[in-house]
């Protein structure tokens, strides 16, 4: 198999009969296929390597191209290896709406039957990637994500819900305007952008002759951020660029862990793992937060804040207990992790057994990330080493924190503005 040359772009493995297998993208074509080659890759990805037998790729000028270049070949092929890798979960579409004034969404692909759409984009594997194209084409062409309500969005007020639906409703004149704007967001998402950069040279040659110079000088601001987003080679954040790809490195984390927990637990999957934190200062305005991580990676969307009984305090046991009890209840609709993970020692891990036993769960000791664990009604205490599992582990404590902090933070806030 031949490598490719240094370019950014799209790369697609075949197998034997040519079928694609897996498609890619990377800033470096010929970096990223070597890295294949190199070794140390987590099962599936190197059953993926030995299946392959020829590569293909399309050159690209600018890492938006390639995220949507990505997003339209695995939904044209959808490759074998793209969801073996990368559980669906994870995976996110965007979706244009049929209605009078179409909103542009976010979905997974469990939504995707239950929600009634006229075009639609993706999968896109690594879900930031439809967040960044959306959130970069949202501010040269402004939609709306909701529909019409009482009053302008709060998006309105900073520019990226304009003209807000609420707003067309009462004055019909806007909504030619916000139907143009979704129109060219479409032809972005289809891979058209050279097109809508034609209209707007054309638009503002026809202001400039109409002697329009404010009306000419917006399109051609809208027509520069078109062609920096879509020719720089790099967005906000760049490719991850990485011997190991992301997936690799997830699995081996989720890997890393399960064999330690197997020890201990009848563990088949490791696919959705929740943490849970508590936070109060001196006793006062106690929170919770329940973090979900799918395949090693943080679902946001999955997060949730608890806010606890003023009567629990500074009583981290009671409220972690009240907050599983509300948790477990919510197991039939929202579906039952695989572990739970409590932040805290022995006492805050009897109190989660003595709600929950449906699924395994964990303390993780604030002490060099002990693992508490009990079984045929014994603690154990597991120190984790420098491992993948042990850094799984750190990213969900640490997320936990965080979002039962900022939550707490934000109440305190509250409070002190309404003294």
């Amino acid at each position: 198999m031949k490598l490719p040359p240094e370019l950014s772009g799209v790369y697609l493995f075949r197998d034997a009969h040519r079928r694609v297998i897996y498609v890619g993208k990377a800033k470096n074509l010929k970096n990223r296929v070597r890295s294949y080659f190199a070794g140390g890759l987590a099962p599936k990805t190197a059953k993926m390597v030995s299946t392959a037998k020829f590569l293909n790729y399309i050159p690209v000028s600018s890492e938006f191209e390639a995220l949507l270049l990505e997003a339209k070949l695995v939904r044209k092929y959808e490759p074998k290896y793209n969801f073996a890798l990368r559980d669906d979960k994870s995976s996110l579409y965007i979706g244009i709406t049929p209605d009078e004034l179409p909103r542009i969404i976010l979905l997974r692909q469990r939504e995707l039957t239950k929600q009634k759409l006229k075009h639609v984009y993706g999968p896109f594997i690594n879900g930031n990637a439809p967040k960044r194209v959306l959130k970069l084409v949202r501010r040269i062409f402004p939609f709306s994500t909701h529909k019409p309500g009482k009053r302008p969005c709060v998006y309105s007020q900073i520019g990226l819900c304009n003209p807000c639906p609420s707003e067309v409703v009462k004055n019909p004149e806007l909504r030619k305007d916000y139907l143009l704007n979704v129109r060219r967001v479409n032809a972005i998402l289809a891979g058209k952008s050279k097109l809508i950069m034609n209209q707007l040279e054309l638009e503002m040659t026809n202001y400039s002759k109409l002697e329009k110079f404010e009306e000419a000088a917006h399109v051609k601001r809208k027509l520069e951020a078109l062609s920096y987003t879509t020719t720089r080679e790099e967005l906000d954040d760049g490719y991850i660029e990485n011997p190991n790809l992301l997936e690799d490195i997830r699995e081996n984390e989720l890997i890393s862990l399960k064999k330690i927990l197997v020890q201990f637990f009848e563990i088949k999957n490791l696919n959705r793992i929740e943490c849970f934190d508590v936070a109060h200062l001196a006793g006062t305005y106690p929170t919770a937060s329940m973090v979900t991580f799918i395949d090693g990676e943080p679902d946001k969307t999955l997060y949730r804040h608890y806010k606890v009984s003023d009567k629990k305090k500074s009583d981290d046991v009671g409220s972690l207990k009240s907050v599983l009890i509300k948790r477990k209840h919510r197991f039939e609709t929202w579906g039952k992790p695989d572990l739970i993970i409590v932040d805290g020692g022995k006492g805050q891990l009897s109190a989660a057994l003595e709600v929950i036993n449906e699924v395994p769960v964990v303390g993780l000791a604030k002490r060099e990330e002990t693992l508490i664990l009990k079984t045929q009604g014994e603690f154990h205490e597991f120190e984790l080493p420098e491992s993948p599992a042990k850094k799984l582990v750190q990213r969900l404590r640490d997320e936990a924190h965080r979002f039962a902090r900022s939550y707490h933070h934000k109440l305190v806030s509250k409070a002190i503005r309404e003294a």
